[in-house]
């Protein structure tokens, strides 16, 4: 899909910027450079993710903040921006940031979309008109001192994810508790295992739930040990990691009126050209949510397995009946939360190779595919969210258990001859095993035929929930 240049409203103001004069819209807080960034990036029709605009407001009120108390910056024009920077931060003027995510390496335009939106609304606040012919705050030497979009992308990367961190760990918790409630409603529910999608053991399925839910805990530990290392920061460093332009103390000031207003414990990262030169805290999370998703797929996926049929297929969990299945097939219904939750993460692992591959690319002092690093981490965050929680609510929570199907297919399981190894040996087993599959006779009847074990004994070794507890059945070892 092509998207043709935004067209200019009739009624226009003239701003100007390094390169000359440029048309933006009349009523507009942005000013030439983000009019330049529109113009020369109609690419997506998207716009920058709420996370991304909260992050370098966050970061702009912090630095006329610190600038202020440091005597750099004219308290009258610092507390404007603050002002300014607090009402983006609350939610005003988001219609303001424009600029497409697929845009001039680094994120400047990003950058300068922030910069020129506080500087107009803090001239606003100040009492002059947009149109103004001279502003005392200027988005590069007041809203932009001591900074470079070299330090505040990355930056405002790390506080974006920072920002939505808790509302993807308590959607990650939710479908956890979920599991484990499901866990020990179906914990007397005797069902054959299956290994390779064959037959094997038995195992209840509270266990196989219980599984689920421990592996989705398992990945929100990884999920929270990969967020804290976006913590450490190198705000400061300015264009290069040298600190050029910014005072002594900057750096440091910055840390701790950042983690005040975000109320993160936020660090130091130790070496400010790493920090830009460095994408791979961000690859490192990312890849966090890819894990997270590899073991959603697969517990979505048995899900569908599981819940296959319901006459033809396995039929053990019944899913809620959510919708009807198809156009065509009256009475169908789909496992639709299963196949969202699936889609949802291969997108997610799409993002996640996307950041990994802009990761890679950053040369030398700086690493310019940031803008799409931004983009795809706020993306995945924002899918996993809502997906989850979907899933969490409208199908896990309302999984039955089918128990006469779990129970008819494990009185067919010739496997559970495995008990009896121990006792009659592998070999025996094995032969076993065959003539029950071929003829259709039970175990038990084998058994006693060939004369291996006595019925009594044969009924105490098979006893299927005892199976399902370990040990060793007929010897030693707690059996």
């Amino acid at each position: 899909m092509s998207y043709a240049m935004p067209e200019m409203p009739e009624s226009y103001r003239i701003e100007r910027d390094s390169l000359g004069e440029v048309r933006v819209p009349a009523d507009a807080l942005y000013a030439a450079q983000t009019q330049r960034a529109v113009e020369n990036f109609p690419i997506s029709g998207m716009r920058p993710y709420p996370a991304f605009v909260w992050s370098m407001a966050v970061i702009k009120r912090a630095a006329a903040e610190v600038n202020r108390d440091l005597g750099l910056l004219d308290p009258k024009l610092a507390d404007a921006i603050v002002q300014a920077a607090q009402e983006v931060i609350e939610g005003q003027h988001r219609d303001q940031f424009v600029v497409d995510p697929f845009q001039a390496g680094a994120g400047t335009s990003h950058n300068m979309n922030v910069n020129e939106v506080l500087a107009n609304r803090a001239n606003q606040i100040l009492g002059l008109p947009l149109d103004a012919p001279k502003k005392p705050v200027n988005p590069n030497d007041h809203v932009n001192m001591a900074q470079s979009t070299n330090d505040t992308i990355p930056t405002a990367i790390r506080l974006g994810v920072l920002w939505r961190l808790d509302e993807l760990l308590a959607a990650i918790d939710g479908l956890a508790d979920a599991l484990e409630a499901k866990a020990l409603e179906f914990d007397d529910v005797l069902k054959s295992g299956r290994t390779h999608l064959q037959d094997a053991v038995p195992v209840r399925l509270g266990q196989e739930f219980g599984g689920y839910a421990q592996a989705v805990r398992n990945d929100r530990e990884r999920v929270a040990t990969a967020a804290d290392r976006l913590r450490r920061l190198g705000i400061g460093g300015t264009a290069t990691g040298t600190g050029l332009n910014a005072h002594p103390e900057y750096h440091a000031r910055m840390l701790a009126r950042l983690s005040a207003l975000t109320g993160q414990p936020l660090r130091s990262s130790g070496n400010l050209f790493e920090s830009m030169q460095s994408q791979a805290d961000a690859a490192d999370f990312s890849g966090s949510l890819r894990t997270l998703c590899v073991t959603l797929v697969r517990i979505a996926n048995d899900f569908r397995l599981l819940s296959s049929g319901p006459a033809t297929g396995l039929d053990e969990i019944r899913l809620p009946a959510l919708q009807p299945g198809s156009s065509i097939m009256p009475g169908k219904v789909n496992p639709v939360l299963a196949e969202m939750l699936d889609m949802a993460c291969f997108h997610v692992q799409g993002c996640d190779l996307a950041i990994s591959l802009a990761a890679q690319a950053g040369q030398l002092e700086l690493n310019v595919m940031m803008p799409i690093i931004a983009h795809n981490l706020f993306e995945e965050m924002h899918v996993l969210i809502g997906a989850i929680n979907a899933f969490t609510t409208r199908c896990v929570a309302g999984i039955s258990a089918n128990r006469e199907k779990a129970r008819g297919w494990l009185a067919r399981n010739a496997i559970l001859v495995t008990a009896l190894n121990p006792v009659i040996g592998y070999l025996n087993g094995a032969a076993v095993a065959k003539e029950a599959m071929a003829t259709g006779k039970t175990i038990k009847e084998v058994v006693v035929e060939k004369g291996l074990l006595p019925p009594e004994q044969v009924d105490a070794l098979l006893d299927v929930y005892s199976l399902t507890e370990g040990g060793i059945k007929g010897g030693g070892g707690g059996g």
